[in-house]
């Protein structure tokens, strides 16, 4: 093949990361966080990890810098949405008179929804929040678990008494 008639393989890599963030799970894999002093919204990285049994999904979320009281978690069918505020740390009296040198931590407010491929029931859920990281316990609704269905023969078979598994005399 002739370089003319070649192309190189990375031209491919942000259209194929755009399609699997827009389609895996129903929408982008990462948050949007509003920037004091930018204009619009940035995509910064909120990292989920979301698995199911056949009892129950989880949802695990890096929400760093953020405090239990300052996040709300909704449920509405199969879909979860986590909305919250990280303050910013120049608007702390102790730092209001301080000189910056960097300002790089993130603040301001995000939302972020999963959508699961199956209902959940939601007045059994929990949420636990600890070192930076909620978990977010969903359990499937009783229609979405998995059924064990019995098994029956359609043969008969005729036991005479007092003879094992229908042996003839």
């Amino acid at each position: 093949m002739s370089a003319a008639t070649s192309f190189p393989l990375n031209t491919f890599s942000p259209t194929l990361d755009r399609l699997l963030e827009e389609t895996v799970f129903g929408g982008p894999l990462r948050g949007v966080w509003a920037r004091p002093g930018v204009a619009g919204p940035s995509v910064q990285p909120m990292p989920l990890d979301v698995y199911a049994t056949d009892q129950q999904a989880v949802i695990l979320a890096a929400v760093p810098g953020m405090r239990p009281d300052s996040l709300e978690i909704t449920a509405h069918q199969n879909t979860v949405t986590l909305t919250g505020i990280v303050q910013d740390v120049a608007q702390s009296s102790e730092a209001k008179e301080a000189t910056w040198y960097l300002h790089e931590l993130w603040s301001g407010q995000y939302r972020r929804s999963v959508t699961l491929p199956f209902e959940i029931d939601a007045a059994k859920a929990q949420a636990n929040f600890e070192s930076g990281i909620v978990r977010i316990v969903l359990p499937k609704a009783e229609h979405a678990k998995p059924k064990k269905i019995a098994i029956t023969s359609g043969e008969t078979q005729a036991i005479s008494a007092g003879q094992p598994n229908g042996a003839r005399s």
